[in-house]
């Protein structure tokens, strides 16, 4: 029975923090606690509404289709060698918001948190033939990676939000092994594939 509950655990974990929720979770938080906060609340939801669209609800549906046209479980879309069209989508509606913001002119720390996340995505994408290397610790990486690039950026101190975002990592990476999707080198070279890139995305964007 205690089995069960761990699985059960892994399994919510894993939808929770699902690598197309973490772009809408950043950008909450961004403007919550940046000076964004300040502006009309029309305009925040306005680009959360963007965000929500074109990082979970475009993605989602079209490798939901995908899975259905092929006849695929989530567990068989899963396998390495059928993960390059959920990426490609990924990817194609990342860059299409990211010109859409740059046409609207928005904060450049905005679009860096995009950049970011497409940066993983792409990376991840590369490394497909070699590994499967895990999405999940990918976005969980570039949290903590984003959080101590925002902390140079902006000036705070990040260590409680670090520390916090290091023990997502490592829970999220946990249940990834747990549900056996993938292994300990793949959940590690997810996790430093996320860092680099949201490092190098928010710090150069």
């Amino acid at each position: 029975m205690s089995n069960r509950y761990i699985i059960l655990t892994a399994q919510v974990v894993s939808l929770i923090f699902s690598p197309h929720f973490l772009p809408l979770t950043a950008f909450i938080i961004l403007l919550s606690f940046s000076y964004m906060r300040y502006t009309p609340v029309i305009y925040n939801l306005f680009v959360i509404g963007l965000v929500f669209l074109f990082t979970i609800a475009l993605p989602r549906l079209g490798i939901y289709l995908y899975r259905r046209l092929n006849g695929w479980t989530r567990h068989q879309l899963s396998r390495r060698e059928r993960r390059y069209v959920p990426y490609g989508m990924t990817i194609i509606s990342y860059g299409a918001l990211i010109c859409l913001m740059d046409h609207l002119r928005m904060p450049r720390f905005m679009t860096g948190v995009l950049v970011a996340a497409l940066a993983i995505q792409i990376a991840c994408a590369a490394v497909n033939p070699l590994m499967k290397v895990s999405s999940h610790a990918a976005a969980s990486g570039g949290v903590v990676g984003a959080i101590a690039a925002f902390g140079a950026i902006l000036g705070f101190n990040p260590t409680s939000a670090l520390c916090a975002a290091i023990l997502m990592a490592g829970m999220v990476g946990t249940a990834r092994l747990i549900l056996r999707q993938h292994t300990p080198a793949e959940v590690g070279a997810g996790t430093l594939i996320g860092i680099i890139c949201a490092l190098a995305g928010i710090l150069l964007a």
